[in-house]
């Protein structure tokens, strides 16, 4: 059975690593609960921060198009490259695990869901939500895209 795709990374990555990531968006959120007026400032750094998946494209899309730039200008034995990304890049469409997966996870790259936690937690901070909680429902329907509207901000 394959993993859920919003947590196999955190499935295949060691408790200590994911522990380190889980205490470092703590100290985050802890360090903008005292400082909101830096927060908008910070929601923007995470609009910016490159997720797992992200660093791990354009890792292999370097090292495939080197390997094959190297494989057609110095030797064929290049190409080898392109296929050991390729096939760690399934590995991790299935699994949520390839070799650089510890590698990016140890320097605290983070998945996307962990970005959004911060994100979540900081919009709360600034009060993004409360609104929500005090005003009686319109119709259904207006109640979603106000929700909507909250969430995109």
């Amino acid at each position: 059975m394959l993993p859920s795709t919003t947590s196999r990374v955190e499935q295949n990555t060691a408790d200590s690593i994911n522990q380190h990531i889980r205490r470092r968006t703590e100290d985050n959120i802890a360090y903008f609960a005292q400082h909101r007026h830096e927060i908008e400032r910070r929601l923007q750094e995470l609009d910016n921060e490159w997720d797992i998946e992200r660093t791990l494209e354009a890792n292999a899309s370097a090292l495939s198009l080197a390997g094959v730039a190297l494989g057609g200008l110095v030797d064929k034995r290049w190409l080898l490259l392109p296929a050991a990304v390729t096939g760690f890049l399934l590995q991790h469409a299935l699994q949520g695990w390839c070799p650089p997966i510890i590698i990016f996870r140890k320097r605290g790259v983070r998945t996307s869901k962990e970005i959004d936690q911060e994100r979540y937690a900081l919009k709360a901070l600034r009060g993004d939500f409360s609104h929500l909680e005090s005003t009686p429902p319109a119709s259904p329907r207006d109640r979603m895209y106000e929700v909507l509207d909250r969430v995109e901000r």
